[in-house]
């Protein structure tokens, strides 16, 4: 999938100078901040992880 996303020039700017001091392309920089986005799991896990942790906190103290 192609995406075309406007940036204000002070942003194009910062994103061409961390680029060139990462040696990477503009680009892949881009991509490499999305596939991160993408892997970061959803309030909805966090919350749900968190009430099951809770829920189950007596039983993990017995078991440490």
């Amino acid at each position: 999938m192609k995406l075309t996303i406007d940036l204000s020039p002070a942003q194009a700017e910062r994103l061409r100078q961390e680029a060139e001091r990462l040696g990477l392309a503009p680009e892949d920089i881009v991509r490499a901040a999305v596939a991160d986005l993408l892997a970061t799991p959803g309030d909805d896990f966090k919350t749900a992880a968190e009430r099951v942790l809770r829920k189950n906190e007596e039983l993990y103290r017995r078991l440490a």
